[in-house]
């Protein structure tokens, strides 16, 4: 266990000294979003930082096995609305696009070294980060949208991105998701 252990910390950081040699892009880009459902849909599909987390939910509820495979992917869309209401409604979330890096970091660190938590932990370490998820969300969200429409597109996207495969897959997954973290990390620290 500890060879595997430091077998996997060794990936971890040269996997992060080869995402330093390179020039990340903000973690959010908001140019052409719309404004109905459809739009929310495809928000979360879009912005490969929300795609690597909530794919890591999934996987890592996956892992834990009941009640978390449920609990897991059903709380973060709820509390990521929540989060989204907040953001609609001008509450600010500081340092949002830092926990939004470090929930790549953190959920693909947890699904590729098949961390087991307690569900409350669990479920507090996802629904922090729902909230940001969610926060960047509804503070995208343009102006003239339909709040409501987007919202259930994000939602419903976000859901259906919690659905896992595969043990060989999920490692594999959770390495590169915590690499695409780093990346993140390293273009929110150079912002």
């Amino acid at each position: 266990m500890r060879r595997a252990s430091i077998t996997l910390i060794g990936v971890m950081t040269a996997l992060l000294a080869t995402g330093l040699l390179t020039i990340p892009a903000r973690a959010h880009v908001t140019g052409g979003m719309g404004s109905g459902l459809a739009d929310g849909f495809w928000h979360p599909l879009t912005g490969f930082d929300h795609l690597l987390a909530m794919v890591s939910v999934g996987i890592w509820g996956a892992e834990l096995g009941a009640p978390a495979i449920w609990l897991l992917p059903i709380a973060f869309p709820l509390i990521m609305a929540c989060g989204g209401a907040l953001g609609v409604v001008g509450v600010p979330l500081p340092g949002g696009e830092l926990l939004i890096a470090l929930s790549v970091v953190v959920l693909g660190t947890l699904v590729a070294s098949a961390q087991r938590l307690p569900i409350w932990a669990a479920l507090t370490i996802v629904g922090v980060f729902a909230i940001a998820h969610g926060h960047a969300h509804g503070v995208e969200l343009p102006g003239t949208a339909d709040a409501l429409a987007f919202t259930i597109g994000f939602v419903v996207a976000t859901g259906l991105l919690h659905l896992p495969h595969g043990v060989i897959a999920i490692r594999a997954i959770g390495c590169a998701v915590a690499v695409a973290g780093c990346y993140f990390l390293y273009g929110y620290a150079w912002a």
